[in-house]
């Protein structure tokens, strides 16, 4: 391997959403760095199977106004 080509590997710990903490290695920050996780396979729906319709803004409701009567007849 050629020196000084690579990111440092080092250790970092990564907390979850229920706040319990894990141990990895990366090249992300610095030794010791801490990764909070927004999303993770505890809360995520792919593995929940748990589906929620986040409406920002209004959008979910917009649409449902506009095409409210499509399909009908």
């Amino acid at each position: 391997m050629k020196k000084e080509i690579h990111p440092d590997y080092h250790e970092i710990t990564v907390v979850m959403t229920d706040g319990s903490e894990r141990k990895t290695r990366s090249t992300m920050g610095k030794e010791g760095d801490v990764i909070k996780l927004d999303i993770d396979p505890l809360t995520h729906p792919a593995w929940t199977g748990q589906h929620r319709i986040v409406d920002s803004g209004g959008q979910v409701a917009r649409f449902n106004k506009r095409f409210a009567g499509l399909g009908t007849k």
